[in-house]
């Protein structure tokens, strides 16, 4: 029996729909595959770079400045397009940030592309 999950939205700071989250995939508003989630709550992209972290609220966030970042990491299978729900509840109010904390998709949501898109993808040799 297979088990289907309830997408789990997660917000901008504005309070907007900014993605989907079915444990361990990100997908964003069209359904498409735009990263994973490890264990410890890190957001990776779909090529394996760390865009930054869940929190509870949820919203997707990171340092605003890394000395280093985490290495990359190996991707995941590529998921199936994800069919959303026809629409998400209204955000929760939520706090706003330390000026050393941004949010990734409202702030830099290049950094969550699709795996046909984005400028850190890498080159064909």
């Amino acid at each position: 029996m297979v088990t289907i999950r309830r997408p789990i939205p997660i917000y901008t700071s504005k309070g907007e729909l900014g993605a989907f989250l079915v444990y361990p995939y990100v997908y964003n508003v069209s359904g498409e595959w735009i990263g994973w989630i490890t264990p410890e709550r890190d957001v990776i992209s779909v090529i394996g770079h760390y865009v930054g972290y869940l929190n509870k609220d949820p919203r997707i966030l990171r340092k605003r400045t890394m000395v280093s970042p985490p290495p990359r990491t190996m991707p995941y299978p590529t998921p199936q397009h994800l069919n959303l729900p026809a629409y998400a509840p209204l955000a929760p109010m939520l706090a706003e940030l330390p000026y050393d904390v941004i949010d990734v998709l409202q702030d830099c949501p290049e950094l969550l592309h699709t795996m046909d898109s984005g400028e850190l993808k890498d080159d064909m040799d």
